[in-house]
């Protein structure tokens, strides 16, 4: 807040400023242009005031549970990483991972598209998939 001191010399210095252009055409014409000084400027004051966000206390509880740019960064990297692995896999690993996680075929489904005789040996053959695509991965070869 201002002092009322400060605010009545801020409008005064503000006033003598534009003097020149000040023009008495009665007595008290310089004491009645002052006060208008004054009082514009208190009313300025308080249009600054309430243009201002009032504060508010934010809880402690608050997060932001959006992706920050470098997990976004990371995610990519990774999935980058991740698709070039998959690519070095052998033909019927890659269709193991993608029949199981991309298009979330059931491993009776992958049994049958994998030309395995039972559900179990679909899941044996994605778990192998999976183990090769992770260690492509984790050596970049």
């Amino acid at each position: 807040m201002l002092e009322t001191s400060d605010l009545v010399q801020d409008a005064i210095i503000a006033a003598m400023r534009r003097l020149d252009a000040f023009e008495a055409r009665h007595q008290g014409a310089l004491q009645k242009y002052l006060r208008m000084a004054v009082r514009n400027r208190i009313i300025d004051v308080i249009r600054q005031y309430r243009r201002r966000p009032q504060k508010v206390e934010l809880r402690e509880d608050l997060r932001d549970e959006a992706t920050s740019p470098l997990d976004r960064a990371i995610g990519a990297q990774n999935v980058a990483r991740l698709e070039a692995a998959l690519e070095r896999l052998n033909p019927s690993e890659r269709e193991a991972i993608v029949g199981r996680f991309k298009r979330q075929d059931s491993y009776e489904e992958l049994a049958t598209v994998l030309g395995k005789p039972t559900p179990d040996a679909a899941r044996a053959c994605v778990m192998r998939a999976v183990t090769r695509l992770a260690e492509k991965v984790r050596d970049g070869s």
